[in-house]
């Protein structure tokens, strides 16, 4: 990416999970408590992991609905209440996040340089549970949840937000984030330049978007931002 468009960028805003948040890893290490927690009467657990990782849909299914095909698909010895589920979830996901490798050492190497912001869809408690965990919420200037925000990516208005809250235009902004429509080219269409971070999702067909860099690693910004 050219130094000319680094020289007229002004802040750096960030998605949480697959981007700054390992979700992969979070999310498999909460499946494996999750069963070692409910179904340690089975000798064999990797294929329950395993189906939980895939009911999950990558974060994008609602957890209550997660749950409650889980009690009619799992071999249950007792079936807890779904209130118990989901406090389990809200407690032990949390506190099992991980940072994606180099994402600290990265944040901290724009302090400075940059406005750095996080625009990130989901719950509340859930979200700012993680940042808390992960140790990261002062490295940030400004966080916007989509449930406190009263509305979500890829819908402009969340982008703008964090424009006014940072004080700089969209065109002064790099977004970094994992999802094809509702970071990159939520992103695109407020004015923002975005770099792609490829981890789970594909790039849909028809998306106007054109990322500066499409990347597999997020210690790869270093090299790009630090230039």
């Amino acid at each position: 990416m050219g130094g000319a468009k680094m020289k007229t960028i002004k802040a750096i805003i960030f998605d949480l999970d697959n981007t700054v948040l390992d979700r992969r890893t979070t999310f498999r290490r909460f499946a494996s408590e999750f069963v070692q927690t409910y179904f340690s009467h089975l000798d064999d657990t990797q294929a329950l992991v395993d189906r939980l990782i895939e009911l999950d849909e990558d974060g994008y299914k609602d957890k209550r609905e997660l749950f409650t095909e889980l009690f009619n698909e799992l071999p249950w010895p007792h079936k807890p209440s779904l209130d118990e589920l989901m406090k389990f979830y809200e407690k032990e996901y949390v506190r099992n996040a991980v940072l994606m490798d180099g994402a600290r050492d990265v944040l901290r190497s724009l302090q400075g340089k940059y406005k750095i912001g996080m625009i990130t869809n989901g719950r509340t408690l859930i979200q700012y549970g993680k940042i808390d965990q992960l140790g990261i919420r002062d490295d940030f200037d400004t966080i916007l949840v989509s449930e406190e925000a009263g509305v979500k990516k890829p819908d402009p208005r969340i982008f703008a937000i964090a424009c006014e809250r940072l004080e700089v235009r969209p065109e002064e902004c790099i977004f970094v984030g994992d999802h094809p429509v509702n970071d990159i080219e939520g992103a695109h269409q407020t004015g923002m330049s975005t770099i792609w971070l490829q981890v789970n999702q594909p790039w849909k067909e028809g998306l106007q978007a054109k990322p500066l860099a499409v990347i597999r690693e997020f210690r790869e910004l270093a090299s790009i931002f630090n230039t």
